[in-house]
């Protein structure tokens, strides 16, 4: 076993969804090829025996693995699977220095080692291991499925391209040279003013209080991160948010370079009426266009919802699709 920091973990229930009876929980603990210790909670079926299929889940982008993601990777226990949400590195219960920081390589090998920690565990059949990555986790799901062969099955849902948000803009707004030059500019004299003053600014998670004049996309994130519904005091979106300096390498990279040589099979969801929706409708087309393996790559777009029925609503979240996907694909 990878020789591993000792984290401070919270060992009472403190998540935003009720704990499931069927479901056994525990906190585990997984080093990344970098030596950062990673912080999860593994679910797992009640009583469950012999190797099972197992999946890794991360996400929302500056979310933390007591919103999202553990209500994800319980429901799929709920469901036969073993499951890993795992806050990334510099984020939640996780460890890394400075704290808030965020690289995309990074992302991506937090969930190779999960993938790592899963493929070595008792519970877990290490040729049946999928992944499933929310929002900004879902474009990190993908581009770790673009580079790993044991992951054989990947769920996006809500899926961000942050990549393409950081070097573009929502919506492609500040897609020119100009607007990336000033970006440039105003991330490069944050560096010199957080090196002066000896730590590194915040950029201030989802905005509160909320202006009347709000967009809906921000409206729908305040909806979740600044209320009972899904605040954490340990959630980058619910309270100070990434470092300003965050964007700086999503703007310099694009994912998805080989998304069309992903041989595994990807399923991505997204909320017909989500702010974000073309960002998959444009992935999933990329990556089939002209592709050997479009085959098993499928687009689910859900009627009426929005970006963030997908974090939380499970009257909404398509849970029996995903069985039955990770069911015919992890064999």
């Amino acid at each position: 076993m990878m020789k591993t920091e000792d984290l401070k973990l919270t060992r009472e229930w403190d998540k935003t969804f009720p704990r499931s009876e069927k479901v056994e929980h525990r906190k585990v603990c997984f080093a990344n090829h970098f030596g950062i210790t990673l912080a999860g909670d593994l679910y797992s079926p009640k009583g469950a025996e012999g190797k099972l299929p197992a999946l890794a889940v991360c996400g929302p982008f500056g979310a933390c693995k007591e919103q999202s993601s553990g209500l994800y990777a319980q429901t799929m226990a709920e469901r036969g699977f073993v499951a890993l949400a795992f806050d990334p590195s510099f984020t939640g219960e996780s460890g890394g220095f400075p704290r808030a920081m965020h690289s995309p390589d990074l992302d991506v090998e937090d969930f190779q080692a999960a993938v790592d920690y899963l493929s070595c565990h008792d519970l877990v059949d290490p040729e049946r291991i999928g992944i499933i990555g929310i929002c900004g986790w879902g474009g990190m799901a993908l581009q770790t499925a673009c580079i790993d062969t044991r992951v054989k099955a990947t769920v996006t849902s809500t899926m961000y391209d942050m990549s393409r948000v950081a070097g573009n803009g929502y919506f492609d707004a500040a897609d020119s040279e100009e607007a990336r030059h000033q970006a440039r500019l105003a991330l490069n004299a944050q560096r010199t003013r957080d090196y002066q003053n000896g730590d590194y600014a915040r950029a201030g998670g989802v905005v509160d209080p909320l202006p009347e004049d709000a967009p809906f996309f921000v409206k729908d994130y305040y909806d979740y991160y600044k209320t009972p519904r899904g605040y954490h005091p340990r959630s980058l979106n619910s309270n100070a948010g990434w470092t300003v300096n965050t964007g700086s390498s999503l703007m310099n990279m694009r994912l998805f370079t080989y998304a069309r040589e992903i041989r595994g099979a990807v399923l991505m969801i997204h909320g017909e009426k989500a702010h974000s929706c073309y960002l998959s409708r444009d992935t999933y087309a990329a990556m089939v266009q002209d592709s050997k393996y479009a085959a098993n790559k499928e687009l689910m777009i859900i009627p009426g919802a929005v970006h963030t029925d997908l974090y939380d609503r499970t009257d909404i979240i398509p849970f029996d699709k995903m069985e039955r996907f990770f069911r015919e694909n992890l064999k």
